[in-house]
């Protein structure tokens, strides 16, 4: 198919390419001084190559678009929302709100830089994807990530059915509420991770940070390291083998805790009733 080719243009109007249809996007500038917004709002099937988007609402509704090698700078605010079956390739995403209530978004080799990126998506994927993002992925659903570099503090609360692979995850209250959700071979590192959540499994994962894994219902870690990790696993049903050291143990209901070491051991006045959880030291 032969598409409709858009080059070489500065384009500032509202809605500029609105409700493109088969076009080829190459080497344009979204900025200027009509200041408009929605460019590319209710496309189909259009290739977007070497853009600069500076402008507000670029990909709203879009659907079966290609984005590579192009830019979305800081003022470019909640760039792609209600899209559908969108991939993005070697991107810069630099606004607020990047990607919220996608469905198939696929982002690889891109750097994000963006609040509250990734709420309310399905099928949000990410690979070989650095992230800066105070609030990311808040209620998304089926996410996958692979090679993720992030900088973030509330990361990853209410997700539903992940996969995160060999990545770094530089957070704070990360995995709260999360249900469904395993991470392999990955470091994470924050404070009370994963608080009440449901069936979060950790794979071959470095964690470190305090007070981690409290209030949690089917919690599994295989063969992970927790570096200073204190006051762990209060009030969690857990089955952990843990490589090295735990600072201390708290509290934990029900299940098993094998590690080489535990510096301690608290079972106070507030244990739950009927808590049985077998603690093992291989000291």
């Amino acid at each position: 198919m032969e598409r409709t080719l858009y080059e070489n243009l500065t384009l500032d109007q509202e809605r500029a390419l609105y409700g493109a249809r088969g076009a080829l996007v190459r080497r344009c500038r979204f900025e200027g001084p009509a200041d408009g917004e929605s460019a590319l709002k209710e496309c189909r099937d259009v290739v977007v190559e070497d853009c600069d988007f500076l402008l507000r609402y670029p990909f709203w509704h879009a659907q079966d678009t290609r984005i590579t090698h192009s830019r979305m700078t800081e003022t470019c605010r909640a760039a792609l929302w209600y899209d559908r079956d969108i991939r993005l390739e070697d991107c810069q995403l630099g606004g607020i709100k990047a990607v919220r209530e996608c469905d198939s978004v696929t982002l690889e080799d891109c750097r994000i830089v963006s609040p509250e990126f990734g709420w309310f998506c399905r099928g949000l994927s990410l690979s070989r994807c650095d992230l800066t993002a105070e609030y990311p992925f808040l209620q998304t659903r089926d996410l996958t990530i692979d090679h993720l570099e992030m900088t973030g503090k509330y990361s990853f609360q209410y997700v539903e059915n992940g996969v995160i692979r060999d990545s770094h995850l530089d957070t704070k209250d990360a995995f709260w509420h999360t249900k469904n959700f395993t991470v392999y071979d990955s470091v994470v590192k924050g404070e009370y991770l994963g608080w009440y959540s449901e069936n979060l499994k950790l794979v071959r994962c470095k964690i470190i940070g305090t007070q981690p894994l409290c209030y949690c219902k089917g919690l599994v870690l295989e063969d992970c390291e927790m570096v200073d990790c204190d006051l762990a696993f209060e009030n969690s049903e857990v089955v952990a083998t843990v490589k090295g050291r735990i600072d201390s143990v708290k509290n934990p209901v029900h299940g098993s805790i094998t590690a080489d070491a535990i510096g301690e051991v608290i079972l106070d006045e507030n244990l739950w009733p009927g808590a049985d959880c077998a603690i093992h030291t291989n000291e």
